[in-house]
């Protein structure tokens, strides 16, 4: 180690020695002078710990006295364990507070306690549990023309300005009038509430001089006399309207939960808590959306693609930089020894830019498949509770913003941000725009459309990617082959052999699933290859019938839930006729990755072998062809007549050949055969023929009741939990969750038999429980 790093693993509570992180220590160079609390952390924190993310996943950094840990999979496992990693420094100060600054605090008889966001469990669900009802899906449309309301007066003001400061004079404003709204609070002085929330996130969460202390505590100890005077007057009106006054009066049905104290410290923490990590969040997302003129514009021209924008914007550029965490034993993280009572910093924008759980990371693309999966909000039992109002108020913000200023850009400035460990966003964003440009000067009916509201996290069947058809090729009798590019020329999303994507065909918008089967290296176009269905229920005829070079498709995806085990020693592809499509990327894979492979493709006549000459080109021996009308048919009962567990079995084709693998695969191992199907199983609900049941959220903490007339993704949706679906005929996959325990009635067609024995993954659009209770990994 360097003489510096030496002098910071002397402050270092671990003993080094035989440690696995780098250089033995803990504490690296580079971890030594980690330090948040400067411009290009809060510019971009995913950016400014990313040697972290690939090198040194978890350090030590001295100067905070933290833990920092970097990487999606760790930080999601801390969430999910409450009880490991207490949430009790949630809102405890970064920086020792000087004597003076607690005098003053001790003046104004400054008294936090715990909240929904910092305190441990069993008290928390308890108290969330009680308190949660006003924050669910349906009570939050009833605020929805509000929002709208103030959205649009604020946009008229300065729309025909030319120039703005969208924080000062939207993003700051609405998301602190509905907050006010929200929880019954009348509006009160606004610069005062503004400067009470920036020196309470000051106090909490950044590191101000001695002398700055003061002046904060002065200003955090007025917060807390305005927080109890508001509270009183509530409790003398208990049935108006507002969260706080409901949690006054749930407070007579549990006194014990909802205690005094505990409502004195939720009014200061939820009056900021409520407004700030909005007005951050959409500041960054417009300041995003115009740094990228394209996804702008695509937006612009299709709002159904906000909802998804929103979702982006908050994993590659969210409000949250960080949360913090107190190890309650010791534990090994990314391969660190953190003894107990070790301090943890959680970088979740890191966790939002991970290579390994986001495809393509650093690429801002509104049109990702699972940008929901976003580490912003946090995730299980203290994942944020207003998430929602704050989805409904970002989307209704963008909406006006690009209905009536789609040519506003970003105005030369330079961004300032409240230095802090946690919420980050500009202080000021001013935009321009030529007011003789605006729509509305034109066509007045602007001002009075309005586009849908998602309520929670966006659904796939809004992701739709415009591709151009740049050929159309006829590869085998009845099969064509689609070259989809963007219309730009602009490069598309990476994928991995097994993905599909969705084609909408028709005008009615029927969606039907195509494998990707040309170069995964390409990023100029994708591949698919399309057979003409003699029952086709209209795709697949309508692309043979209407599809040319020319023609603008709206795609969705892609999607992969047939993934290659790139770790089998043996790889056994069996494809039945335009099956082929997804088995053509596996097998370029394996090649590429020197793993030992096979690929027996059967077909019915030599007219109808799709790719053959390719095939033959790119894989010569390893080729099995079989053609049914020259006598000549795969044997699956020999080929797979002696189990292998070195073998991984990838099958694509006619339902009949997937269900003769299936059923000669029972003496391999579980996980021996993978199974892709492109048309759905899934039967309609009917109430008289279910049965009801319960479901456990172990990483949320809830309890619901599934009845027999509805999913479990409808009863997960309503309880405000986010899980993103497509088809929800059980085909796509989009609705996957994990199963903790319980046995699943398997409805779909997306899991193979080894995955639908295991009992740990289910569809939540269509399959129900076996048994009368299920805990879920949510």
């Amino acid at each position: 180690m360097s003489s510096s790093t030496t002098a910071a693993a002397s402050r270092c509570p671990v003993a080094h020695a035989g440690h696995s992180a780098p250089n033995g220590c803990p504490v690296s160079a580079r971890a030594a002078e980690f330090d948040p609390f400067q411009d290009a952390y809060m510019e971009d924190p995913a950016e400014f710990v990313r040697w972290a993310r690939e090198q040194e996943p978890v350090f030590y950094a001295p100067k905070l006295g933290y833990w920092v840990v970097t990487r999606y999979q760790t930080i999601k496992d801390i969430f999910r364990d409450p009880i490991t990693f207490s949430p009790s420094i949630v809102l405890e100060r970064i920086s020792p507070t000087s004597d003076e600054a607690l005098q003053v605090l001790k003046q104004y008889g400054y008294a936090m306690n715990r909240t929904l966001v910092n305190e441990d469990e069993p008290v928390h669900m308890a108290r969330r549990r009680v308190l949660m009802a006003p924050f669910t899906p349906e009570h939050l449309a009833e605020h929805e023309p509000m929002v709208r309301e103030l959205v649009r007066k604020a946009v008229d003001r300065f729309v025909n300005d030319g120039r703005a400061d969208l924080v000062d004079q939207l993003l700051w404003e609405v998301p602190f009038t509905v907050a006010l709204h929200f929880l019954g609070v009348d509006a009160e002085d606004r610069e005062k509430m503004r400067r009470f929330s920036i020196a309470h996130t000051v106090n909490a969460f950044g590191r101000p001089s001695p002398e700055e202390q003061v002046s904060v505590a002065h200003t955090v100890g007025q917060f807390w006399q305005f927080a109890g005077e508001v509270l009183e007057k509530m409790r003398r009106t208990p049935d108006g309207p507002g969260w706080m006054r409901y949690s006054i009066r749930q407070q007579k049905l549990y006194p014990d939960v909802i205690t005094d104290s505990y409502l004195h410290s939720m009014m200061m923490a939820i009056i900021v808590a409520a407004h700030e990590t909005t007005a951050f969040a959409s500041a960054n997302a417009i300041k995003l959306l115009l740094q990228h003129p394209t996804a702008w514009r695509d937006l612009c021209e299709d709002p159904t693609l906000i909802s998804p924008a929103v979702e982006e914007c908050l994993r590659y550029s969210g409000s949250v930089a960080s949360w913090r965490r107190r190890a309650t034993r010791d534990v090994v993280l990314d391969g660190v020894s953190i003894p107990a009572e070790s301090k943890l910093l959680l970088v979740v924008a890191s966790a939002n830019h991970d290579g390994d759980h986001f495809v393509d990371p650093d690429l801002f693309d509104i049109r990702r498949e699972n940008s929901a999966e976003h580490l912003t909000f946090g995730f299980g039992a203290h994942q944020c509770l207003g998430k929602n109002i704050g989805r409904m108020e970002m989307q209704i913000m963008i909406e006006e913003l690009s209905r009536r200023l789609p040519h506003m850009r970003l105005a030369p400035q330079r961004f300032e941000y409240v230095h802090n460990v946690s919420f980050r966003g500009p202080q000021h964003l001013w935009v321009e725009w030529d007011p003789a440009r605006n729509p509305e000067r034109r066509d007045p009916s602007v001002l009075g459309s309005r586009h849908p509201v998602r309520i929670g996290a966006p659904v796939a069947r809004d992701m739709v990617r415009p591709l151009v058809v740049r050929a159309v090729e006829a590869v085998a009798e009845g099969i064509v082959r689609l070259r989809l590019a963007s219309p730009d020329g602009r490069s598309l999303p990476r994928w991995s052999p097994g993905a599909h994507i969705d084609i909408e065909c028709g005008e009615t918008g029927l969606s039907r699933q195509y494998s990707l089967c040309g170069d995964a290296a390409r990023a100029d176009e994708w591949v698919v290859a399309v057979q003409r269905e003699a029952a086709s229920r209209g795709g697949s005829a309508w692309i043979h019938e209407h599809v040319r070079p020319g023609r603008v498709l709206r795609v969705r995806g892609p999607r992969n839930h047939f993934r290659l085990d790139e770790s089998a020693a043996r790889l056994l592809f069996i494809a039945g006729g335009i099956g082929i499509t997804p088995i053509m990327a596996m097998a370029d894979r394996a090649k590429a990755l020197g793993i030992d492979y096979e690929i027996h493709y059967s077909v019915r006549s030599r007219a109808a072998a799709a790719f053959e000459q390719e095939l033959r080109e790119a894989h010569g021996g390893r080729l099995h062809l079989y053609v049914s009308q020259e006598g000549r048919r795969n044997d699956l009962s020999r080929l797979l007549a002696v189990p292998d567990e070195r073998t991984r079995i990838y099958a694509c084709g006619p339902e009949r050949m997937l269900g003769e693998l299936e059923r000669l695969a029972a003496r391999w191992p579980e996980e021996a055969l993978h199974v892709e199907h492109f048309s759905g199983g899934a039967r309609r609900l009917d109430p008289s023929q279910e049965r009801p049941f319960e479901v456990e959220l172990r990483n949320s903490g809830l309890r619901l009741q599934v009845p027999a007339d509805k999913t479990l993704l409808e009863v997960l949706r309503a309880s405000n939990v986010d899980v993103q679906s497509d088809c929800e005929e059980g085909l796509c996959g989009s609705c996957e969750v994990g199963v903790l325990e319980g046995e699943v009635d398997h409805r779909d067609s997306v899991l193979g038999r080894a995955e639908r024995e295991a009992h740990q993954r289910m569809m939540a659009c269509c399959s129900r429980a076996r048994c009368t209770r299920l805990v879920l990994d949510l």
